[in-house]
């Protein structure tokens, strides 16, 4: 019987994994709905008394979205009050959702890392992952390691598909 050899492990091949760079933190989400009349309405008076008696602490050093589910039609300022309520306990706060505000986190890692590293190489971006990396975070990660890749593929080792090549220099 011939010895099984792993031919992907003793490539050049670098695999790039955005799991890898995913911010350790709890995430949440804000539903403004919650404080409007029947979800949809918002009465100035009863909106800010509510959020004056909400327990803000429960958001300590997390990362939190704030959004509305409902279609109701908040004025802009809501949004801004409940982000300052949260300023003090929140590590980061976004308008958006749970996707936008780890697209956000990772818009605001990737450009720290060094991709010198990555200069001449063959790249796979690890298309699975267990965690929910946004499609924000693959495109940026594509953009920065392009100058110095000398390809690019995204999936697994085993079904790779091709993305980029570098051109030769003569």
């Amino acid at each position: 019987m011939e010895e099984i050899i792993n031919k992907v492990a003793n490539s050049v091949l670098e695999v790039f994994d955005l799991e890898d760079y995913y911010p350790k933190g709890i995430r949440a989400q804000i539903d403004i709905s919650q404080w409007l009349l029947e979800g949809f309405l918002l009465k100035e008076k009863d909106f800010r008394e509510q959020l004056k008696n909400h327990d803000w602490s429960q958001y300590q050093d997390q990362y939190v979205a704030i959004n509305c589910s409902t279609d109701a039609i908040v004025p802009a300022w809501a949004s801004i009050l409940v982000a300052i309520q949260l300023a003090p306990f929140a590590k980061k706060i976004i308008n958006g959702t749970l996707e936008d505000l780890d697209a956000s986190l990772y818009e605001e890692l990737l450009p720290k890392i060094d991709y010198s590293v990555y200069k001449n190489k063959p790249i796979i971006i690890k298309g699975c992952s267990r965690k929910p990396v946004p499609m924000r975070a693959y495109v940026l990660a594509a953009h920065y390691l392009q100058p110095f890749a000398r390809s690019i593929m995204y999936g697994e080792a085993c079904s790779a598909v091709p993305l980029y090549k570098a051109h030769k220099k003569e």
